[in-house]
């Protein structure tokens, strides 16, 4: 079988024109905007054009100013020739990702098996969710199982453990339709790189689905937990109408193999509203989520090829966001009608620990994320209007293998229950919280400062330095420390600390080869559960190549 490659692009766009770097003021209109195109490029008449990149300049804070990038269309062939080489005037080219092309542009070579079973998708976080998208619109008629609720039940069952009910292992913050991501700022800017524009893909599709149109070109999209839940229920009904299916509670327990090939799944034991059945299935796509642990150590025990792999842990600081806003865009009228105020904050520690804000919330809300009894996670989560009374963020330490107390590929799990199983007992069942000021001094905190948390879920005053190991604690208040010189007020005493931030990344990596197959033939390992993402837009990235590798391996129906 031929090797895959990512390198081949089918489909090649043509050049376009883009203006870089145009700059107008904060409180610029429409009209404004149109008239800087149309003189950047000397025409007599406006262009067709559209906007692909904004982002803030607020390097001079007495001078606030967006910066665009804009494409232009419709322009002639000598008005074209005029334009280039000036200052901030490139041509670009960049694909318009096609599923059906892309499959069709690695089938070369290749053996088609037929498939006479629909795929099965474990889980439906955006992982499994754009898999088994991709996958419906090319005719699979993929089953997606989920362990958890539908998005509008599951929303009860958090609320719920939030207001002091017991915690449900099934239907949570980590499981349940649309994954971890349901309750988080929703951001979906990302690091990976894709030349084939699936990134682009992704986007569009959220945008078709319900969310905001802005996302296609502001610097660091987001579209917030309260729209995030109307784009995964528009996709799955989607899905629906093209074939598919979607199960609810229903829990993937096991896969079972052939008498002869003993390496490849004919079958997968799941338990479905508490009754165990069996079903045929000859491609299995694990999207599981990086809080699947009970998932990990099965695959662990039948056999499938894990490694270990970093992640980082901590915890998270609340300050008012009006103060964040002030410190990063002042505090005139322009800042004023300015989104609410990010940050991104790294330090490096003088033993060589890298210490960094990690998934920061502005005008959002720190939420108990736990997903097992007995133990306690925290995470970040902003509505789509960031209008919060505080922001947050985590602040977490890289960890490695060589940190972890025991060997093999599940040690990483077990640092993270060991410490989630502290921050339970420190906070006596509930999310412990302390102030900076005390954290520093080793002392549980009594009262609030000027700081009012904005926690969803139920708090205890503790001491968060029980809930670490020393050495994360150390590098902790060592980046605060850092932090406050770059961001000023980030280490004040009252800022509201609260705990642990554990489940950052997966502590497990699913091993598969370049056709993204793992060691047990028909299972492709897939997203961040699997050790191949990091956030909802590279998982979802992870999702459509492997619906590629499902397509190309068997026969597609488009």
């Amino acid at each position: 079988m031929k090797k895959r490659t990512d390198n081949k692009n089918p489909n090649p766009a043509p050049d376009r024109l883009r203006i870089q770097q145009l700059k107008l003021p904060v409180l610029h209109t429409k009209a404004d905007l149109d008239r800087a195109v149309q003189k950047a490029v000397h025409s007599p008449t406006l262009p067709d054009y559209k906007i692909v990149k904004q982002s803030v300049d607020a390097r001079d804070k007495s001078a606030l100013c967006y910066s665009y990038s804009i494409e232009v269309s419709g322009l002639s062939e000598k008005q074209e020739a005029r334009l280039l080489g000036k200052k901030n005037i490139v041509t670009v080219r960049e694909p318009e990702y096609d599923f059906t092309k892309s499959v069709a542009a690695h089938l070369e070579d290749r053996t088609q098996i037929p498939l006479p079973y629909a795929p099965v998708i474990v889980g439906t976080g955006p992982a499994g969710l754009f898999c088994g998208y991709c996958l419906a619109k090319a005719g699979f008629q993929p089953i997606l199982l989920e362990r958890g609720k539908s998005v509008q039940e599951r929303v009860h069952c958090v609320q719920a453990y939030w207001n002091g009910g017991l915690l449900d292992p099934e239907c949570n913050v980590q499981f349940g339709e649309g994954g971890a991501g349901t309750f988080s700022d929703g951001k979906l800017n990302t690091m990976i790189r894709d030349k084939e524009g699936r990134i682009g893909a992704v986007l569009r599709t959220f945008a078709d689905f319900g969310a905001s149109g802005d996302i296609l070109y502001v610097n660091k999209p987001h579209i917030g937990t309260d729209v995030v839940q109307q784009v995964v229920q528009a996709m799955r009904e989607e899905i629906l109408r093209l074939g598919g299916q979607v199960w609810f509670d229903t829990c993937f327990m096991d896969f079972v193999t052939g008498e002869k090939n003993a390496d490849r799944v004919e079958s997968i034991i799941v338990r479905q509203k508490g009754i165990i059945r069996q079903l045929p299935c000859q491609c299995l796509i694990l999207a599981i989520g990086h809080s699947a642990r009970d998932t990990v150590y099965q695959l662990f025990d039948r056999g499938v090829l894990l490694t270990p792999k970093a992640f980082a842990v901590g915890l998270r600081i609340e300050h008012e966001a009006s103060m964040i806003q002030a410190v990063q865009y002042g505090t005139g009228r322009e800042a004023a009608s300015l989104p609410a105020a990010d940050y991104k904050l790294t330090h490096q520690t003088p033993d060589g620990r890298a210490v960094y804000t990690f998934c920061m919330c502005p005008g959002g809300y720190v939420i108990d994320a736990s997903s097992e009894p007995g133990r306690i996670a925290v995470n970040g989560m902003s509505n789509r209007s960031r209008n919060a009374r505080n922001s947050n963020s985590a602040i977490v330490v890289n960890v490695t293998p060589a940190d972890f107390e025991g060997t093999g590929p599940l040690a990483g799990i077990e640092f993270q229950r060991k410490w989630e199983r502290q921050a339970y007992h420190v906070g006596q069942g509930k999310v412990p919280v302390q102030l900076v000021g005390d954290y520093k001094n080793h002392r549980p905190s009594v009262s609030f400062g000027g700081i009012q948390p904005e926690l969803k879920g139920q708090s205890a005053f503790g001491d968060l330095n029980d809930c670490l190991p020393k050495f994360v604690n150390s590098a902790i208040m060592n980046g605060i420390i850092s932090f406050d010189k770059m961001l000023h007020g980030f280490g004040r005493e009252d800022a509201v600390l609260s705990g642990i931030e554990s489940r950052t990344s997966s502590p497990v990596r699913i091993e598969r080869d370049q056709d993204f197959v793992s060691n047990i033939r028909n299972l492709f390992p897939c997203g961040e559960g699997a050790g191949y993402a990091g956030g909802i837009t590279s998982a979802a990235v992870d999702g459509i190549r492997v619906a590629e590798a499902v397509a190309a391996q068997f026969c597609p129906s488009y």
